[in-house]
């Protein structure tokens, strides 16, 4: 236990050191690797000084917010990288017919169990579904880690979400697992992050978190969400880059 616990701080004490050597990068080009005087330059005047520990100070600052979420970003790019692997073993091509077959059970299923109007609705999220999964890979070929990040990750998002959303305005047993869940997000997000100028109050007289709206909700949820996802991976890649150097645009 005692060796593991010695591992485990020796890596945190890696990778607080390698965030802050990055940040005091970003002011001071003579700290990086390929500069012509690194090793060699030290804050000689007082203004140098007194920048550079401001710097400093302003780094140590912001790894008490971004380290944790460099912790989280290393979880979610494990699993992101399994989808990633899959992804690039079956190919598009065999990504997308695995969309196809998954969600074209679950709209079959909807077929025997739902109501006409029930297997329209599955039926048409899973399709959605399936566009969204063609564009995120799409877009995660054709751009670089921005592009994967801001356009890639939310379509991937709606194309896991969606349907079982749509499903579960159908199926009591989906509705017991997913409505309670959403609402308590949907509450929390209220309460917290969309305090600003009276946002929550707006969107609690205007609508309400019944039917479709849960659609809507995970729809618009999707942009953010997988905004997120993608900051949280990029700040892992940051810390621990992977080992075969492509977590610039592989999306993971």
């Amino acid at each position: 236990m005692g060796a593991v616990l010695t591992s485990v701080v020796a890596d945190v004490v890696y990778d607080l050191r390698r965030l802050h050597g990055l940040w005091m990068a970003l002011a001071f080009p003579q700290l990086r690797d390929t500069h012509p005087v690194v090793a060699r330059w030290t804050p000689e005047t007082t203004w140098e000084r007194a920048t550079y520990r401001l710097w400093a100070l302003l780094g140590g600052l912001g790894l008490l917010v971004g380290y944790p979420l460099a912790v989280l970003g290393l979880l979610a790019r494990f699993n992101v990288r399994r989808f990633d692997r899959t992804a690039t073993r079956l190919g598009a091509a065999g990504t997308v017919v695995l969309a196809v077959l998954l969600w074209g059970a679950l709209t079959a299923l909807a077929r025997v169990r739902f109501s006409t109007e029930g297997f329209l609705a599955v039926a048409a999220a899973g399709t959605v579904a399936v566009v969204s999964t063609v564009l995120s890979l799409g877009f995660r070929r054709l751009g670089g880690r921005l592009t994967t990040v801001i356009v890639a990750y939310p379509f991937a998002v709606v194309a896991v979400f969606l349907p079982p959303v749509v499903a579960a305005l159908y199926s009591p047993a989906l509705a017991a697992t997913v409505f309670p869940r959403s609402e308590t997000l949907a509450v929390w997000l209220l309460d917290t992050v969309l305090t600003y100028r009276g946002v929550n109050t707006v969107l609690r007289q205007r609508f309400e978190l019944v039917g479709l709206a849960y659609v809507g909700m995970w729809g618009a949820l999707a942009v953010p969400v997988g905004w997120a996802l993608g900051v949280l991976v990029t700040l892992a890649n940051l810390v621990r880059p992977t080992a075969d150097g492509s977590e610039g645009d592989d999306g993971a």
